[in-house]
């Protein structure tokens, strides 16, 4: 899978989960390659949800 396949799935991926999760904003949803971790670590914060629930709601989409 190239980059650009990555890029445009992501993009779809973070449509859904605005919709899903109004609060969310392009910023808390940047993915930057290697940093999943910290991403998923502030939408656990901002969102209360645990990593275990975020697995599952991105596996979902």
């Amino acid at each position: 899978m190239n980059t650009t396949t990555v890029k445009g799935s992501w993009n779809e991926q973070k449509g859904k989960l605005k919709k899903q999760f109004a609060v969310l904003t392009d910023n808390d949803l940047m993915f930057e390659e290697g940093k999943k971790d910290e991403m998923l670590g502030k939408l656990q914060i901002k969102l209360g949800k645990t990593k275990d629930e975020w697995t599952k709601i991105l596996a979902s989409l």
